[in-house]
């Protein structure tokens, strides 16, 4: 699966690692930047942050050899759920967070093994000098080349695409995925993208999206939500986002079973679950915090970026922008996965892409 923060790190290096440091396991870049600055200041010990590509193989390997080397990891959504099945997490005690913690988190947490980190998602984004007289709003928008003319980019792959399609054809977001695990929504899915395959491009990179548009080669394309606030909040003004429709999707941090420094990893699940360090990753880069307070948080310091610029208008996390939304549903791509991605690869084919 890919993901924004995947698409933010910098070509792997070895650290060479303290044993009296706690290790924290991220995804490298500017987003291990945002939570080095959110999270390290203060914190005792201190925390040594490792670069890695994702997926739970080298933490199989760690816990089945039994040298644990890793504290705490940052994984997704699947990651999260398998791991955690595996037995390769350790389990939080029921009174672990603060009571009432659940009632504040966007999406609940989907298992005793993880803690708070962030939510992140894909939106649609288009060139302002594309449409100088009226700017694309919706979703369904995207899929409308009569009305706003021009090519298109999507993802290489059908997460997140097919959900689209579905939203943008009135589908509700309680109801794609119901609907998606049939013959009847797979077609309906595929016959809306086959509404832009005349002017489709294909990206495979979180940045190929704003190279694209910031280029004119596209006129609209499916983005990661950070990359394109990140342009925006660095001054780019020729790309607009649509967040209608978007599909979210999560983040946890988790203590690897048998980690080192398991107290310490424990102290740290609990100090970056709090809405003053999950505002304070804000300041960093335009994820959304996973706790709903921490919003208020930000709302209150605005501009809250470290360049002094607001930061809400990029966070993908708000209320007014959850209502409608689709949460991506990780369950239902390790059921449906593989035939899904059969599928788009011979639909990707027939087009010549």
């Amino acid at each position: 699966m890919r993901r924004e923060c995947a698409i933010l790190c910098a070509i792997l290096a070895p650290v060479s690692v303290s044993a009296d440091d706690l290790t924290v396991v991220t995804w490298g870049g500017i987003y291990q930047e945002s939570q080095e600055n959110a999270y390290s200041p203060g914190f005792t010990p201190g925390i040594e942050w490792i670069e890695y590509r994702g997926g739970l193989e080298e933490i199989r390997e760690q816990v089945a050899s039994g040298a644990i080397a890793w504290d705490v990891v940052d994984v997704l959504a699947h990651d999260a759920r398998a791991g955690c099945e595996e037995g390769l997490f350790l389990r939080l005690p029921d009174d672990f967070f603060p009571t009432g913690m659940q009632d504040d988190l966007v999406i609940p947490r989907p298992n005793e093994c993880v803690g708070p980190n962030i939510i992140w998602s894909w939106v649609t984004a288009y060139d302002n000098n594309a449409f100088p007289n009226e700017a694309p709003e919706t979703l369904a928008d995207f899929f409308d080349t009569e009305a706003f003319p021009g090519r298109r980019a999507i993802a290489a792959f059908p997460q997140a695409n097919l959900e689209m399609a579905l939203m943008a054809d009135g589908v509700a977001a309680s109801e794609v995925y119901e609907l998606l695990a049939t013959d009847e929504g797979r077609d309906r899915a595929f016959g809306v993208l086959n509404r832009i395959a005349a002017d489709l491009r294909l990206w495979s990179s979180g940045e190929e999206p704003v190279d694209l548009l910031r280029s004119g080669e596209v006129a609209m394309a499916t983005a990661y939500s950070g990359r394109v606030a990140a342009a925006e909040l660095a001054g780019e003004d020729r790309i607009g986002t649509i967040y209608a429709g978007q599909i979210l999707d999560e983040e946890w941090f988790v203590i690897v079973a048998g980690a080192p420094n398991e107290a310490a990893a424990l102290d740290f699940l609990r100090h970056v679950a709090e809405p003053e360090q999950q505002a304070a990753q804000a300041r960093w880069i335009p994820y959304g915090p996973m706790r709903k307070s921490a919003l208020d948080i930000i709302a209150a310091g605005e501009p809250w970026f470290h360049t002094g610029a607001p930061v809400l208008p990029h966070i993908p996390s708000r209320e007014d922008r959850i209502e409608g939304a689709l949460v991506l549903d990780p369950d239902f791509w390790v059921e449906h996965g593989p035939e899904l991605t059969e599928r788009f690869a011979a639909w990707r084919r027939g087009l010549g892409l």
